[in-house]
Parts: structure tokens; C-alpha cells; sequence
């Protein structure tokens, strides 16, 4: 796969982390990897962005960035208010091109959901992903509600013909719950696409060196990792 777009079931669910993860896995295979961030909300013109961060966390040869926000809401809505010009599907999927045509790997990583829009034309994720004929790994949380909205997220896709490449759980609890553990089993079902990893919580404040070395232990060799989801769920005593 070229290019993989990377979206979540909502914000602030550690879809940069899992990006990161990918990112790092296929780096250390001796892929070349490009980041592109089509639109950074909620962050200032002298900040750390997403890609910058998944870059400095895997190693990744690049990263890219179309526009930049001040607001941390939706991208439409953060340009509308700043005032500036919003970016839409076809800028993002000519972005990732012409990376892909330098890279191994392009990694897509969205904002918020599948749905976000990006422009006042309506444009969202799932156009970039459809123009680009490209794979959506979709990141989850790991509790109670996300069965519903990775339900929804999975029907999107279906419903605009996009292929769903899997889930991966964000941000996996030091003490998983019932419902935490009971998603493991479920998730797969409600998605319908295979459950390819579980990122531990607080995996974003690892050194960059201690997060590649256990990239690939978060992920399922779909992603060139090592995880597996059955003896993950008997561990977790799902």
C-alpha cells in the first residue's frame, strides 16, 4: 500500500500516536515514509504540529503540512473564523501523490473523524480517501461508546465504497474495564474490519528511541507488526 489514510471515530483518541506507531513499524523495515497533515487545527505558527510530532516519535523521512489553524475546532470552521483559506480534498489527495511518488509509504492523518469537514463545499476525509483509492485504518478508543461510533465510521466507508484496512485502539488503559475488554471481542463485529493493534496509553511520552523499538509490538502484521489479537484479548482476560 502507497498510501494509507488514517482517521478516527472522534478527536483527541491518540490517532498521532498511532500514526506514529505505522510510521515507526515501516521505517524500521527500510520503507520510506512521508506524513501528510492536511489540516492542523488548535495550534500556533511557532508549535509542534501532528506531523511534526509523528515524525520526531518514528523517524519518518518527511512530513507535510497544507494549512494551519489557530482554533482547535473542525477545519472548516478554524479557517472560516482565522479568516483564511480552508483545504480541500483535491489539494490533499494532489499532496499525497506526489509524495507517494518519492516514498514508499504516505501516511494521511485526518482531524477528528471521518466526517470533519474541511471546506464550505462539504469535502471530508473520506473524499481524500475516494480520490486517492486509498485504505482508511480507522483509531478508536478503547471504552464504553465505541462499538456505536466505530459502527458508524465502518458504514461511512461501505456506503461510499472505501475500503475499511482495519482498527486499532488508540490508547489501550493500563487497567482495562469490562467494556475495554469486552471491545476487544466486539469491535471486529461492529466495524466489520479486523482489529490490527492496541497503542498502550501514554506510548506519545516514550523517548523516540524506546517508541520505535516497540512500535511493531502494538501492531498486526497487516501493518508489519507482531501483535496478535487473540492472545492480546486472553492477556487483557477479555
Amino acid at each position: 500500500m502507497g498510501i494509507i489514510v488514517v482517521s478516527g471515530t472522534g478527536t483527541e483518541i491518540g490517532k498521532t500516536v498511532v500514526t506514529a506507531a505505522v510510521a515507526a513499524t515501516a521505517t524500521a523495515a527500510g520503507r520510506s515514509v512521508a506524513i501528510l497533515k492536511p489540516a492542523q487545527t488548535g495550534v500556533g505558527p511557532d508549535e509542534r504540529g501532528d506531523a511534526d510530532e509523528v515524525v520526531r516519535l518514528s523517524g519518518a523521512a518527511t512530513s507535510a503540512e497544507l494549512g494551519r489553524f489557530p482554533e482547535p475546532l473542525a477545519p472548516n470552521t478554524s479557517a472560516r473564523r482565522a479568516g483564511l483559506a480552508p483545504v480541500g480534498p483535491r489539494e490533499v489527495a494532489e499532496a499525497a501523490r506526489k509524495l507517494a511518488a518519492d516514498h514508499d509509504l504516505v501516511l494521511v492523518e485526518g482531524a477528528g473523524g471521518l466526517l470533519v469537514r474541511f471546506d464550505e463545499e462539504g469535502g471530508t476525509l473520506a473524499d481524500v480517501a475516494s480520490l486517492l483509492d486509498a485504505p482508511v485504518l480507522v483509531v478508536v478508543p478503547a471504552g464504553l461508546g465505541t462499538l456505536n461510533t466505530a459502527a458508524l465510521t465502518g458504514e461511512a466507508l461501505r456506503a461510499r465504497g472505501i475500503e475499511q484496512l482495519g482498527v486499532v485502539v488508540g490508547s489501550w488503559p493500563a487497567a482495562p474495564d469490562l467494556a475495554a475488554r469486552c471491545n476487544l471481542a466486539d469491535l471486529p463485529e461492529s466495524a466489520a474490519a479486523p482489529l490490527l493493534g492496541a497503542v498502550p496509553e501514554g506510548s506519545g511520552s516514550l523517548t523516540p528511541a524506546e517508541f520505535r523499538s516497540a512500535a511493531s509490538s502494538w501492531l498486526a502484521p497487516a501493518l508489519g507488526g507482531t501483535w496478535d489479537a487473540a492472545a492480546f484479548a486472553e492477556a487483557a482476560g477479555a
